[in-house]
């Protein structure tokens, strides 16, 4: 059994549901393409990563590009981001994986050499975080669970980056971060994207 693993965090692509904060400014049908865009590369940089893959959808698993043997499929489950993010950690462990790495859908400049990094780096380390640049983190990675990390956390604030390794450095764990990234949260984010891809 591959003991590495890869969560993926995705919304379900519901046209109004995705990207709000954007979609206020570039309207919901925008947001809704860029989502569509997002999804694509969060599929194109994991489909050949040598890990075991389970997409965590918000509502209801769907038929999409995340597709059986690559990729397995739950429902997240939980009051806020930290409480899902907790038990898909949670659940990994008791499945028996021992380096687990979250993602979620929002990262365009992600690539498949930073999760190879993300899963090199864990092997030395406690804990792995891909910074954003909007002070949250696009990636987070662990060999045990760590409740304190999904805890007490304003999520998508600028503080949650700073709290984590706050967490982690109260816990006496070593961490490796990765290199810093922007999620596609507003319109000035969309810059990341290609342009070409945008029209």
């Amino acid at each position: 059994m591959n003991k590495k693993l890869l969560l993926i965090f995705v919304k379900n692509a519901v046209l109004g549901k995705v990207k709000t904060r954007l979609a206020a400014t570039i309207g919901p049908d925008k947001a809704y393409e860029i989502y569509q865009i997002l999804l694509k590369r969060t599929f194109e940089v994991t489909v050949a990563l040598p890990v075991t893959k389970v997409v965590y959808y918000s509502d209801y698993t769907s038929e999409d590009l995340f597709k059986p043997p690559y990729y397995n499929k739950h429902i997240q489950s939980g009051q806020d981001l930290g409480e899902r993010m907790q038990q898909a950690f949670a659940q990994a462990f008791a499945d028996g994986f021992r380096e687990v790495c979250i993602i979620g859908s929002d990262c365009y400049e992600l690539t498949e050499d930073i999760l190879l990094q993300a899963f090199e780096k864990l092997e030395r380390n406690d804990v792995v975080i891909g910074p954003a640049e909007d002070g949250g983190y696009y990636l987070l990675g662990m060999k045990e669970l760590h409740p304190s990390l999904f805890t007490g956390k304003n999520w998508s604030t600028d503080s949650v980056l700073p709290d984590t390794l706050n967490n982690v450095k109260a816990n006496g764990q070593s961490v490796a971060l990765l290199p810093q990234l922007t999620d596609v949260d507003e319109e000035k984010d969309l810059s990341t994207i290609p342009l070409h891809l945008q029209i």
